[in-house]
Order: structure tokens, then C-alpha cells, then sequence
């Protein structure tokens, strides 16, 4: 019997590792927009109430990802027009509605003051030193500091990122480097696997349950798998393998699908997950690395977002080890705000869920649910930082006592085996 006992658990366990996906969107600017009267409708026309991040549930999405500056005053005008707004007190104030709602949250630390990409990764102003051994204790005790006051907060993370897109390092010029390892312009790849295995090192200390994710964008696959060979030479303490992939900048699916399967063949053990992802709904814009010529079947209008999403997820599906995807900027919607006193950005963003001049909801919100299985998949609950004391059945049913009967159940967000 007991051999029976431990074969189902051991079953159990893969199975419900295996089907545990994650489907929502990078919503930083979530709260700007409804503190300044922003006015969300769904597909119909009609008023969304009771808050953004319930709707979103409604509809299936599981999974909510915000970004973390250092210090965001001292970012340029033109950045925080941009939506460079998010400090800690701002973060966790959202963490904490992300998890109340029983959703998943990632925390996407910058390490700078603002915007990290390919193209620009400063180092935070009040890090002055330029020695990298000062500088990765800098990573390391804000990192501890961050994850300490968003614990006490009850916005505990599920994922955290340690560098948003660090394809050519972080924290310039000490850490600027090429993906194969080589040196760019007086940085050094092993400075800033210095200050990534720092951020590393806190996160495990901090947050032991929730998963590290790597993130890279595809400007050139060979950067992305260049990146991860390097990396493994001075570390392979991650979990998963995060991807950014718009196809404007990114190219076809067939890129995409090529890079996944490489990744999957070369790295096995950890999983993948597209954490910024988007299409235009209106408004293609001219200077796009790949001209909307390529994508005939997704013309810049809500069903050709539609067609994108629906693509998308099939390709994704086709991948085993791919187990999440965020929409990058969903929120976005200047229906109803006052342009000249109450706009969140400078400038329009048509590739979100919301259509900015009649603030409805876009197909593609509805249709990002299908990338979960959910009608056969063992779904595992996301801690609740209000309830971490509760303990569910593997089917989500919240039980009032710890369980006596054997079995496996969920209990701060992990799987407990009850003998």
C-alpha cells in the first residue's frame, strides 16, 4: 500500500509541476491610470467595476508582473513620461493587490534609476563606487532591503527578476558585455555576473520559494543563446529562461519557434516564459525593425491583435517547457483623462489591450486565457499573503485545518506530502 501511496505522489507531483502555467501582463502603470480616472470598458462597451486586476482574473489570467527602479526621480523627462514611475513604495502598494487578488507576482528588478534594455543599463545614481566588489554588495543589500519590505507588505513574489533584458549585461559600463563573454566598452562579462549572482544570492535568502528568471530579447537569436552558454560558465543557479518577443522588432513566429526549440534541446531543466510580449491594434509604427509587410495575416486593427494572440499560443503550446506568457503594457488606455493634466504617458501606446480613444477592451484580453490548460491541468495556488497559513487539496479546495489524511496537498505555495 505504501508503494502505491508514494507512486501516485510521485505522479501527482510531476504532473502538477508539469501543467502549472502562468497567463497576465506587465501592469506597472496599472495605478496611474486609475487614480487619474482612466475609464476601462469591456468588448461591449460597458463600465468595468471592482477594479482592474479582478477583471483581469475574471478572465482567466493568473499572473501579474511589475517593474522596480531604484530611484525613479532621478530619471530624464522624457523616461518618466515613458511610465518610469515605479519605486518601492509604489511596487509594493500593487505586490500586495496582485497577491490579495490570489494572483501570481513577479518582481522585475532594473537596478537602475530607470529604463533597462539592449541599449541602455545605467547604474543607479547613488552607487557611486566603480569597484565591481562594491558594487555587486550594492545589488545584494538593496536586493535583501527590496524583498524584506515587500515581504513585510504582503506582496511576497513568486518570480523574481534579477535585470530586465541583461542580453549585454547591467549596471554600464562596469557590467556592459557582449553575449559570447567579450568586453564592451571597459565593462566586463564576469563584473556583471558578479552583480547578477548577488541578486541571485538575495533572492534565495529572501524569497527560497519564489522562481529566479533570466530575461534576454531576441534582437538576434544568437545573442540569446550566446548569452545563456556564457552565463553557465559562471553560473547555472536559475529557473527559468525569460524571453521578450514582439514581432516588429523580433521578426516571425518561425524565429521564435526556432529559438524555443534550440533552448528546450539545450536546456532541458528549466522552463521558459515569454514575460513581454505585444502586437498593435492600431497605428503600426513606420520605424519598426520588421515592416507590418511581413505579418499579412496581422494587420494593425483588433482582429489582427486577435490573429497574433491566437498564433502565438499555438506555437507556444508546441513547446513543452514554455509555461508562461505576459502581455507587455495591457493597461494602457487614455479614454477618459485630460490630456494636458491627468495623461499617465507622452505618447500613445496602441499595442496594449485597450483601445486609448474609446478605452474598450480588445479581443486579445479575452483570448489570452486559452494558453492554459485548464480543463485537464492540476492547478497549484498561488500563496496568499493573507492566508499563508491555509492549506488546499491539489483541485484548489481551501481546507479549514491542516489535513490528517495522507496525501499531497498545497501549503505556502508549495507541495506538502501528508504520511
Amino acid at each position: 500500500m505504501r508503494k502505491v501511496l508514494l507512486t501516485l505522489i510521485a505522479i501527482a507531483i510531476a504532473t502538477t509541476t508539469m501543467a502549472q502555467k502562468y497567463v497576465g501582463g506587465d501592469i506597472s502603470l496599472l495605478p496611474s491610470y486609475e487614480a487619474n480616472g482612466a475609464k476601462f470598458l469591456d468588448k461591449d462597451g460597458k463600465s468595468i467595476t471592482g477594479g482592474m486586476i479582478s477583471y483581469f482574473k475574471a478572465q482567466g489570467w493568473n499572473a501579474m508582473r511589475v517593474r522596480l527602479f531604484v530611484d525613479p526621480s532621478k530619471a530624464s523627462a522624457t523616461h518618466k513620461g515613458e511610465g518610469v514611475r515605479q519605486d518601492l513604495e509604489y511596487v509594493k502598494a500593487l505586490g500586495k493587490q496582485i497577491k490579495d487578488a490570489g494572483l501570481s507576482f513577479m518582481l522585475d528588478f532594473h537596478y537602475s534609476d530607470t529604463w533597462t534594455d539592449p541599449g541602455k543599463h545605467s547604474t543607479p545614481s547613488a552607487w557611486t563606487s566603480t569597484d565591481p566588489d562594491v558594487l555587486a554588495q550594492n545589488v545584494y543589500d538593496y536586493t535583501i532591503d527590496c524583498l524584506s519590505q515587500l515581504i513585510n507588505a504582503g506582496a511576497t513574489p513568486d518570480f523574481v527578476q534579477p535585470g530586465n533584458e541583461i542580453t549585454y549585461g547591467m549596471m554600464w559600463p562596469t557590467g556592459h558585455c557582449y553575449p559570447d563573454g567579450g568586453a564592451y566598452s571597459g565593462g566586463m562579462f564576469a563584473n556583471f555576473a558578479k552583480y547578477l549572482k548577488a541578486g541571485i544570492k538575495a533572492i534565495r535568502e529572501k524569497c527560497p520559494n519564489a522562481q529566479i528568471v533570466i530575461q534576454t530579447e531576441m534582437s538576434k537569436s544568437t545573442n540569446v543563446t550566446n548569452f545563456y552558454k556564457t552565463l553557465k560558465n559562471y553560473t547555472d543557479d536559475y529557473d527559468v529562461i525569460g524571453l521578450s518577443y514582439y514581432p516588429y522588432y523580433h521578426g516571425k513566429l518561425s524565429t521564435l519557434k526556432t529559438l524555443l526549440n534550440t533552448l528546450e534541446t539545450t536546456y532541458p531543466t528549466k522552463k521558459i516564459q515569454l514575460v513581454e510580449t505585444g502586437y498593435f491594434h492600431a497605428y503600426y509604427p513606420d520605424d519598426a525593425t520588421h515592416k507590418i509587410s511581413e505579418f499579412p495575416n496581422w494587420p494593425a486593427t483588433d482582429a489582427g491583435q486577435l490573429q497574433f494572440t491566437k498564433d502565438l499560443i499555438a506555437e507556444l503550446k508546441n513547446h513543452a517547457n514554455v509555461n508562461g506568457l505576459y502581455w507587455w503594457f495591457p493597461e494602457a488606455n487614455e479614454h477618459g483623462l485630460d490630456w494636458n493634466t491627468k495623461r499617465v504617458t507622452d505618447k500613445w501606446y496602441n499595442a496594449s489591450l485597450f483601445d486609448n480613444q474609446t478605452g474598450k477592451a480588445q479581443q486579445a484580453l479575452y483570448e489570452l486565457k486559452n494558453f492554459l490548460d485548464n480543463e485537464s491541468a492540476i492547478q497549484v495556488p498561488v500563496a496568499n499573503s493573507k492566508a499563508d497559513h491555509v492549506w488546499y487539496t491539489l483541485d484548489g479546495r481551501q481546507l479549514s485545518t491542516k489535513p490528517k489524511e495522507r496525501g499531497i496537498y498545497i501549503h505556502q505555495h508549495q507541495k506538502m506530502v501528508v504520511r
